[in-house]
């Protein structure tokens, strides 16, 4: 019999290879941290763990961080919850549009966000740009945004910058700044972890071609003097079909710490662990959890083990509807088991067993 590592152990191998080849033609002008300096700050953290968050009452990252929806009691009370937890980290989602409408306002919320996790013991994982938009045919858009669908997983999500601007270079003066004025803006801050620079970059939904903006966009933002690590998750086992080779080889010779999202069981999530291993960096899993193939009880104490970073995905449910599987339809009934989320709109758990069990992993409940 073959071995399940054999293929993608060695398309890893080819990626370090064109990586150690390429690396000193495309160096950026800032160097990308040494493995040494990497796990050397990881090791003064305590264990990141956590959640991808965004507000029950956003249906998307734009209604997060406008004037007239920014939430911060909200806000408030559910990154409370999280600290109940024993949640010490949180994974956002920023976006250009409302940057680009009000810099001085954007940044005023974001740092008034940072302050809550601040009270709350809390740090942040700050995420620019993401293709993923979950079938929503709208292009983003400022003001009113549109209500949840009934039943529908995530119906109002939004791309950033949009693959139409990904895929046009004369967009990207705008993007730079707002790359160079956000992470400088907060590049001492320590209520930030580290930048994740851009969600799923191997996502090509609308036609998204992602390497030569992310390119730029590392780039600009380590020109920002970033006391942070920067990141961007691999997607997908190197043997997958959405793999894209290129992109895991730039992410290889990129990112300060490495990142990795899987929905999928315990043994996947072993073997992303190993083939990220080889890079000899601190490793997050910035998106997991998706029941039941992928479980805080079974996904949780591997990463714990391993120390890897971990961040489900989903807090509150609200109107994303995480707690809706992905592709459910229109009018849906509630799932008796939800996919994402990990407590109702009151705070109460969606499982107690569940939730107690996270906060014997996180030391809580001591």
């Amino acid at each position: 019999m073959h071995s399940p590592y054999h293929l993608p152990a060695l398309m890893l191998t080819i990626v370090l290879a064109m990586s150690t080849t390429t690396m000193a033609a495309d160096a950026p002008a800032v160097a990308r941290w040494s493995a040494e300096k990497a796990n050397q700050w990881y090791q003064a953290q305590p264990w990141p763990v956590g959640c991808n968050y965004i507000p029950s009452t956003a249906i998307n990252q734009i209604e997060t961080w406008q004037a007239d929806s920014f939430d911060p009691q909200t806000i408030d009370r559910e990154l409370g919850w999280a600290e109940d937890l024993g949640f010490n980290t949180v994974r956002i989602f920023l976006h250009d549009l409302v940057w680009e409408a009000d810099p001085v306002g954007f940044k005023n919320r974001l740092g008034e966000f940072l302050d809550i996790c601040q009270k709350h013991h809390i740090r942040a994982i700050v995420t620019f740009f993401t293709n993923g938009c979950y079938g929503n045919t709208e292009e983003a858009h400022l003001g009113q945004q549109p209500a949840p669908v009934p039943g529908v997983h995530n119906s109002g999500w939004v791309q950033t910058p949009g693959a139409a601007k990904v895929n046009d270079p004369a967009e990207w003066g705008r993007l730079e700044q707002y790359i160079k004025d956000v992470v400088g803006a907060f590049a001492r801050d320590e209520r930030i972890l580290l930048w994740s620079i851009y969600n799923e970059p191997e996502n090509r939904t609308k036609g998204a071609r992602s390497l030569p903006l992310m390119r730029n966009a590392f780039a600009w933002a380590r020109s920002a003097g970033p006391s942070q690590p920067l990141t961007a998750p691999i997607w997908a086992l190197p043997s997958a079909p959405s793999t894209s080779l290129d992109i895991v080889c730039f992410l290889g010779e990129n990112c300060d710490v490495m990142s990795f999202h899987s929905y999928s069981g315990p043994q996947d999530v072993e073997r992303f662990i190993k083939l990220l291993q080889v890079f000899e960096r601190p490793i997050f899993c910035t998106e997991y959890m998706a029941r039941p193939q992928s479980t805080f009880q079974d996904i949780l104490p591997i990463l714990k083990r391993e120390r890897v970073g971990a961040m489900s995905f989903g807090l509150v449910v609200g109107k994303g509807n995480f707690h809706y599987p992905w592709g459910s339809k229109q009018g849906s009934p509630e799932p008796k088991i939800w996919q994402h989320d990990i407590l109702r709109a009151d705070g109460t758990p969606y499982d107690p067993e569940e939730t107690a069990f996270i906060r014997q992993l996180t030391g809580r409940d001591r």
